[in-house]
């Protein structure tokens, strides 16, 4: 960076992910599978590595082998140059205690703060869906001479208090900072808008660190970066708002500008995947010019044999679709689709079996499931409820090695 500036990333990475059961039964969220090759923690990391931010912790903590296997298999950077992307799990070094809260995570990793000496730090969460060139945002940050920035993006008013709310004026001074408000502000230039805060904050180390160090103090603290850091910035009047909607991704287009999604329940998980596999996808994977990044098995093409088809769908390497029929769909590789079965509008996670002559909608099925042969799934909602999972708006779910119809 030029101008003497470090920016050290720190990855908020160890949430329970509990509305996403049985998806996060076995793993933490940021390492559940989406878009047939990616983990959800690679939209953050690709983020800030093709933006130069190469020097990476990833806080751990609930159920991480798995996250914690896939950044050190995946992520592996220029220890010549400095360069890390590393987990860091939970370490108890200051006490015999969990993490309470996102900001306690990062006052428990203060090693990791002085033992690299940045000039900034940037704060992200690990289970967003989203493009973003955070150097724009780090820009505005040293312009504005903040303590903190915080990234927003826009959204109907009327929606906003499904998120963190930030109030700020036409300068991009942060007025509040609300936790899912009953009554959410709108912009000052458009008050059926309101900014949602996407859990992304760029700081000064010295502004994070005495916020820290406040925020440990406060016995009535939850000790949360929206909840706790964010209002003890607000009343210092340190805070800024970086508008998400100005950030220019190269190589994205109108339709997939500015998109983001907060996958935390199973519809946004479902429909952000869905997302992704219309002829102009509202999020495009095939960006060149900022590619997301993960790890790929060394497997064969996917196969169609015996007429098998599919159509508007992502299909991953290693793949057999045999005789059957899939539609709108998003197949990770290593999957078998027996003869005469049909997928529509479903997410198959590694290693899926669809048995000959099975019905497969609106589904989502994690690794190793087996639908076995003739059995239905999402057709008969009332059924699936008596064996499996089903969202509020009826996408029905398997977990990792689940059996349907044997």
């Amino acid at each position: 960076m030029a101008g003497g500036v470090r920016v050290l990333g720190i990855v908020l990475a160890g949430g329970e992910g509990k509305r996403l059961w049985p998806l996060t039964a076995d793993r933490a969220k940021p390492a559940v599978p989406f878009g047939g090759n990616y983990r959800l923690v690679d939209f953050v990391l690709s983020n800030m590595v093709n933006a130069g931010f190469l020097r990476i912790c990833v806080l751990t903590q609930y159920k991480s082998h798995s996250l914690d296997r896939h950044i050190t298999t995946t992520w592996r950077m220029s220890q010549l140059l400095g360069n890390y992307v590393t987990p860091v799990p939970a370490q108890q070094r200051l006490g015999p205690r969990w993490y309470t809260g996102s900001a306690d995570a990062i006052l428990q990793s203060m090693n990791l703060i002085t033992d690299d000496k940045p000039t900034h730090i940037a704060v992200f969460g690990a289970d967003h869906v989203y493009r973003m060139d955070p150097r724009q945002m780090l820009e505005q940050h040293l312009d504005s001479g903040a303590g903190v920035t915080v990234a927003g993006i826009q959204v109907p008013r009327e929606q906003a208090d499904q998120f963190g709310v930030i109030d700020a004026d036409s300068s991009g001074k942060v007025l509040q900072f609300l936790e899912k408000p009953a009554d959410p502000p709108g912009l000052p230039d458009n008050p059926d808008v309101s900014f949602a805060s996407m859990g992304n904050y760029l700081f000064t180390t010295e502004a994070l660190v005495e916020a820290l160090r406040a925020d440990a103090d406060d016995p009535t603290s939850v000790h949360d970066m929206g909840g706790s850091i964010m209002p003890w910035m607000v009343d210092r009047e340190r805070a800024w708002v970086y508008d998400f909607n100005s950030n220019e991704v190269p190589g994205s287009t109108e339709r997939d500008r500015a998109y983001w999604r907060d996958v935390g329940t199973m519809d946004a998980y479902y429909d952000a995947n869905m997302d992704l596999v219309s002829v102009h996808p509202i999020f495009n994977l095939y960006n060149a010019n900022w590619p997301i990044y993960t790890h790929h098995e060394q497997l064969p093409p996917a196969k169609f044999v015996d007429g098998g088809l599919a159509q508007e769908s992502i299909v991953g390497a290693g793949t057999i679709v045999s005789g059957s029929t899939v539609r709108g769909s998003v197949v990770a590789p290593n999957v078998r689709i027996r003869n005469g079965a049909y997928v529509e509008g479903s997410v198959l996670m590694d290693g899926v079996v669809i048995g000959e002559g099975a019905v497969v909608r609106r589904a989502i099925l994690d690794k190793n499931a087996v639908v076995a042969p003739g059995a239905h799934i999402g057709v008969d909602l009332e059924m699936d409820r008596q064996h499996h999972h089903v969202s509020d708006s009826g996408v029905v779910v398997l977990g990792k090695a689940a059996r349907a119809g044997a």
